[in-house]
């Protein structure tokens, strides 16, 4: 099996394809880039044993290099193709943040508001029942909510409903302490839909992707399944691959919906489907305090809000805003803002240097993941070589 799968992945390597076919793909992408920048990607995907990996790199308002590489399908081997959609993990988060934000700016929402009022059941820690839970702290990790009991439905959080509902919070009081919660952004999700009227899949689709001419959506039933980028778990002790059940269906659960409860079901903390193009557009719009191409989608004071240092995390130097972070550890030297993801094998990562005005997109679908310090090596690995062969001159 293992010299099996060494084949597959040199012949992975082979197919850095470059069509593009979906609304979002970038027109000015240069037809020469330097020589050698695939051949090293190869060699990162290579050492990591990775099925696939897509890249992008935005520089001085534009993406100077796109590109992706092995499959999106391993068994059919399939290769990963410009416009194939990736389920993108807690970059996602960004996509929430950005629409709780749009909502504050419509005067719809209140960022110091008890969530409690908003989602019409007590949302308190029980060591600390008279501190309210505002949106402000789901938005930083700081309400103290905890993933203990599970974050894939609010149950989980709701003392109607659940007997352990008391595991969804930490000891500490709310405001005092970070901790990375997914159950605080999926509750997150919810809000937006209850202040909206809208369901959260189609709030953002209205509200970020459609304006900004991006094909993506949190909803696979809205999506070509032709073009979803499986994700694969990595087996060391074998060397082989495990597909993730990445794109489940979610029909039954759409018949019997519930607005501002059933919300979980689109992850709105992780499940997220865009290409590297889309992502880098996202990424840019951020980049450019909230605009792209003529199209608001945030005020730059909104950006700022997201893009700020409010809470350290548990790494050294790492601060945390709203659904972005500041980082020194992806590429040496450079204190980046973005977001990476983690989930089912696949590896994320949109970040960008405010000062410098360059940012990079890197997603790869299942690697033999090696972390020396805080994202995976090869998210660090290929944040270095688009960097030195596209930005460093």
């Amino acid at each position: 099996m293992k010299n099996y799968f060494k084949t597959i992945i040199v012949c992975a390597a082979v197919f850095a394809v470059s069509c593009s076919s979906s609304s979002e793909d970038i027109k000015d992408v240069p037809e020469e880039v330097p020589a050698g920048i695939a051949e090293e990607l190869d060699a990162i995907m290579k050492r990591y044993s990775a099925v696939g990996l897509a890249v992008a790199v935005v520089e001085d308002g534009k993406v100077s290099y796109e590109n992706t590489l092995g499959y999106k399908d391993l068994d059919a081997k399939k290769p990963w193709e410009k416009g194939d959609v990736l389920r993108i993990a807690s970059i996602s988060k960004s996509f929430v943040a950005t629409s709780v934000m749009q909502l504050v700016e419509r005067g719809k929402l209140d960022l110091d508001a008890d969530v409690s009022d908003i989602m019409g059941f007590v949302i308190r820690n029980p060591k600390y029942p008279d501190t309210p839970i505002t949106v402000r702290m789901l938005l930083s990790h700081l309400s103290s909510m905890s993933d203990a009991n599970g974050y894939f439905t609010l149950d989980n959080l709701n003392r109607e409903t659940s007997r352990t509902w008391e595991k969804a919070w930490n000891s500490y009081e709310p405001g005092s302490r970070y901790q990375y919660c997914n159950l605080g952004y999926n509750t997150l999700g919810a809000i937006v839909e209850k202040v909206s009227g809208e369901r959260f899949d189609k709030y953002v689709y209205n509200h970020i992707l459609k304006p900004l001419g991006i094909y993506a959506n949190h909803n696979v039933h809205e999506l070509d399944s032709a073009k979803f980028v499986n994700i694969y778990t990595y087996d060391a002790t074998t060397s082989s691959y495990l597909k993730s059940d990445a794109y489940p269906s979610i029909e039954s659960t759409l018949a019997d919906y519930r607005m501002g409860y059933s919300t979980p079901v689109f992850s709105p903390t992780g499940g997220m489907k865009i290409s590297v193009g889309g992502l880098a557009k996202v990424m840019m719009m951020h980049m450019n305090m909230g605009t792209l191409d003529g199209v608001r989608i945030l005020s730059p004071e909104s950006c700022e809000l997201m893009q700020s240092e409010i809470t350290a995390t548990n790494y050294e130097g790492e601060r945390y805003g709203m659904a972005l972070l500041r980082t020194n550890d992806l590429l040496g030297g450079h204190r980046l803002v973005g977001h990476d993801g983690l989930a089912l094998g696949a590896h994320t990562a949109m970040f960008w240097d405010k000062e410098e005005k360059f940012g990079f997109v890197i997603m790869t679908n299942g690697c033999n993941a090696k972390t020396d310090k805080v994202f995976a090596n090869i998210l660090c690995e290929s944040a270095q070589c688009l960097y030195s062969h596209m930005i460093c001159d």
